[in-house]
C-alpha cells in the first residue's frame, strides 16, 4: 500500500445507522466513505465533481478492492486517506488508508474510467489528467 504522504484527508463520524446489531459498521459503508474522500480529494485540486459533470466527464467505479484487517463502531471518528495511485488516459486508480486514531481500520484501492455523457469510455482531458498526476499541491 502506499505511503500517502500526498493524501487528503476526510474526517468521518460513524453514525449509528451505519452498524449492524452487533454494533460494527456494515462493510459497504467503507465504499461510500470512499466517495466521500475521492470527492473531497478532487475538490481539494480544485476540480469538484459536479464541475467535472458540466464539463461532460463521468468517472464510474470500475473496481474496487478492500482490505477490513480492523473494524469501526459507533461514535467512531474514522479518517480517510485519499490519493491518486495512477493515471492513466481513461482511467484514475485511487488508493485509500481508513484509520482510527492512527489505528488502520481498512486500506482500499478503486479504479474509475472515464465516461462521457452518453456512458461510453473517453479520455480524461489533458487539464484534469495533470490536476491528478500533480495531486494535492497543485489545486
Amino acid at each position: 500500500m502506499p505511503s500517502f504522504g500526498d493524501a487528503i484527508v476526510t474526517t468521518i463520524d460513524v453514525r449509528y445507522a451505519e452498524t449492524d446489531r452487533q454494533g460494527v459498521v456494515y462493510h459497504a459503508n467503507f465504499l461510500v466513505w470512499m466517495e466521500i474522500g475521492r470527492t473531497t480529494f478532487l475538490s481539494a485540486l480544485g476540480i469538484p465533481y459536479d464541475r467535472l459533470e458540466d464539463r461532460g466527464l463521468l468517472f464510474s467505479v470500475l473496481e474496487a478492492r478492500c482490505r477490513y484487517p480492523g473494524a469501526a463502531r459507533y461514535g467512531d471518528r474514522v479518517e480517510v486517506a485519499t490519493r491518486v495511485l495512477e493515471v492513466r488516459s481513461r482511467t484514475v486508480a485511487f488508493a485509500y488508508e481508513l484509520s482510527i486514531e492512527g489505528r488502520r481500520i481498512a486500506t482500499a484501492e478503486t479504479t474509475l474510467i472515464a465516461l462521457d455523457r452518453g456512458r461510453r469510455p473517453r479520455r480524461i482531458p489533458d487539464d484534469v489528467r495533470a490536476l491528478l498526476e500533480r495531486g494535492p499541491a497543485a489545486g
